[in-house]
């Protein structure tokens, strides 16, 4: 697994993530919020599956 998804983009899942887990525990919302996983997943992992599908990285290129 490389790498793909970059700093703004990973802090962004990981609150998103928490946010909708958050939510859920607290009966806000319903059970769609455990879908709060995938977003928590891919920022702790900074891989996400769909971006080579699509061809794309939110990770800064690396200097050669």
């Amino acid at each position: 697994m490389k790498i793909n998804v970059g700093g703004i983009d990973r802090i962004a899942r990981i609150v998103v993530g928490l946010l909708l887990l958050a939510l859920t525990l607290t009966g806000t919302i319903g059970a769609w919020g455990w879908i709060g996983i995938v977003p928590l997943a891919t920022g702790l992992t900074r891989f996400c599956p769909l971006y080579p599908m699509l061809g794309m990285s939110t990770c800064p290129m690396e200097k050669k």
